[in-house]
């Protein structure tokens, strides 16, 4: 069965007939970690996502799959160890959402860093992150960091470091781990909200869900129920009356995207600010987006949105440690805003709280886990899925293999490992000619979508007459059809924002095109004009929120971090 919303039906009758091993709550990258863990290992999954898939925390961060660096500060020497590591992994499994991006980490007289320290703390981070000879650090003169990026404030300028982080298009490393989980034999629902939670002798055995979509409810049983809804999990621990303990706490994090042409960075930077806080400043695609900030958040977990204060802050960051470029707001081209959840520690500010993961048994049964870090999240799901393999075997005597997941491919990766994904991707360009692409369309749909470019194609040769009835591009119609098809993509802001990025770093091709995608959109799904109407309007106020900030009452100490 296609992974789409055109089979929504088919889709709700086989979670509604069945009792599944495990049912996970929150299809952020946390739950579709879990519900790929624990289908590989012969259980029976079931997963619910009441927004879009990764439309939380997992669509919403810095966009890199980093080892901590600033964890050092903190001394949480073992989650720079286990991250570290895990991001390497992460690379191998989907070479096509992940890339190494060399950083670097000038420095400054009277900054945070010094030279010593700096040269000694990278060289701890390569040695607890495992990291391969080729990615180890280097240590560089004042000269040498100017040729790397010329734009880099001169003053003071004492030298810097120079490290490999990984970069990944988050929402798309979300989609293709659920897209995995399902080409595996799980069942997944985005759209899908739990309202109530069903017990049988105080044990939970099930879910009722409201289907977003239709409003319709049904319900859905499972031996066991995780909850991994991220900034939602005690709303969910509430409905199971075992919110006590620890809490979450939610800080919310702002980025700010510039075009290249105001901003022409040539280089990865993560620098300090003023106030001695660090902030990412990133080039991708012709953009440079630089965040994020760091505050404590009791607003709306759904729709974050940027203040005047993040804009100003993050402005005057950047105008700090690149004194020649002289951003204003008028340059902002995009923004976003996100949520982390993170588990509450009295007396200290957000930057300060550990991003560890925890995970909390009720009496009830429910297993929740929260906090963790994106680059985590196979490791995170490796540790709930151990815990329910523990509970299946003394509850029912059923074994399960051990964790697969550790060398296993995601949907789209299974390309030969990171080393041959450039000739993997020239091998198909060829293809994509074949049906009427450039050469350079070709190559940069399949440095998206990996192995699984020859569906996009085949999608692509059987639809094309679609593509020129509804004026579309051809290349951004190979995408569209794709996320219809096999993305199970719901409302155009799910295919602009979380299967491409467009509202992020392409914004113009939003503003051009939105009418044209909601158009074939609306024919496919059967959509009234009002029901097309409605979507076109939320993309207009996604258009609205990405740029005009909103004018808090409060104003928040700003700190930095990344995701």
């Amino acid at each position: 069965m296609n992974f789409s919303n055109l089979n929504r039906q088919e889709i709700v009758k086989k979670i509604n007939a069945e009792i599944f091993d495990v049912l996970v709550i929150g299809g952020g990258i946390t739950g579709a970690g879990i519900a790929l863990d624990g289908q590989t290992r012969g259980m029976n999954m079931a997963l619910v996502e009441m927004q879009d898939f990764a439309a939380g925390t997992s669509s919403r961060s810095t966009k890199l799959v980093h080892g901590g660096l600033r964890y050092l500060k903190q001394f949480e020497v073992k989650m720079v160890a286990e991250v570290g590591k895990e991001r390497a992994i992460v690379y191998e499994n989907g070479p096509h959402v992940t890339t190494p991006e060399w950083m670097l980490l000038p420095m400054h007289k009277g900054g945070t860093f010094g030279k010593f320290s700096t040269s000694i703390g990278l060289r701890v981070y390569d040695f607890l992150a495992g990291v391969k000879k080729s990615e180890r650090r280097t240590m560089l003169s004042a000269e040498e960091t100017l040729a790397k990026e010329p734009l880099v404030k001169r003053n003071g300028l004492k030298g810097g470091g120079y490290y490999v982080e990984y970069r990944t298009d988050d929402a798309r490393l979300t989609i293709e781990v659920m897209k995995a989980a399902v080409e595996k034999g799980a069942v997944a629902l985005n759209y899908t909200k739990v309202v109530k939670l069903v017990y049988d002798n105080e044990k939970v055995i099930g879910v009722v869900c409201e289907d977003m979509l239709t409003g319709e409810t049904y319900e859905i049983y499972a031996k066991k129920i995780v909850n991994a809804a991220g900034p939602w999990v005690d709303t969910i621990r509430e409905m199971d009356r075992s919110k006590k303990g620890k809490t979450l706490q939610l800080s919310k994090g702002v980025h700010i995207v510039l075009d290249g042409s105001r901003f022409p960075l040539k280089q990865a930077i993560y620098f300090d600010t003023p106030d001695g806080r660090m902030v990412f400043a990133i080039p991708r695609d012709g953009k440079t987006y630089v965040g994020t900030t760091d505050t404590f958040y009791n607003e709306d977990a759904v729709n974050p949105m940027m203040t005047i204060s993040d804009r100003t802050y993050i402005i005057n960051a950047i105008n700090y440690m690149f004194p020649e470029v002289k951003i204003s707001e008028k340059d902002i081209e995009s923004s976003w805003a996100g949520v982390r959840p993170l588990i509450y520690e009295e007396g200290k500010n957000a930057s300060e709280i550990s991003r560890k993961d925890e995970i909390w048994e009720s009496r009830s049964g429910l297993i929740t886990i929260a906090g963790g870090k994106l680059t985590g999240y196979r490791k995170m799901a490796e540790t709930v899925v151990d815990l329910l393999t523990v509970k299946f075997q003394a509850e029912d005597g059923r074994s399960f293999k051990s964790c697969q997941t550790k060398h296993l491919p995601i949907s789209g990766g299974n390309v030969g490992g990171s080393a041959k994904l450039r000739a993997y991707v020239a091998a198909h360009v060829d293809k994509g000619i074949e049906i009427g692409l450039s050469s350079e369309e070709a190559e940069k749909l399949a440095k998206i979508y990996g192995s699984n470019i020859d569906i996009v194609f085949e999608l692509l040769r059987e639809n094309k007459d679609d593509a020129l009835k509804y004026g579309l591009p051809m290349e951004l119609f190979a995408k569209l059809v794709y996320a219809m098809k096999k993305e199970m993509i719901a409302t155009p802001i799910d295919f602009l924002n979380r299967r491409t990025g467009a509202i992020l770093f392409d914004i113009q091709t939003v503003r051009k095109w939105k009418s044209q995608i909601a158009s074939y959109m609306a024919d496919e799904f059967e959509w009234s004009v009002k029901e097309k109407n409605k979507y076109l309007l939320s993309v207009e106020k996604a258009l609205e929120a990405a740029i005009i900030p909103i004018d808090e009452c409060n104003e928040f100490s700003h700190t930095a971090n990344g995701n």
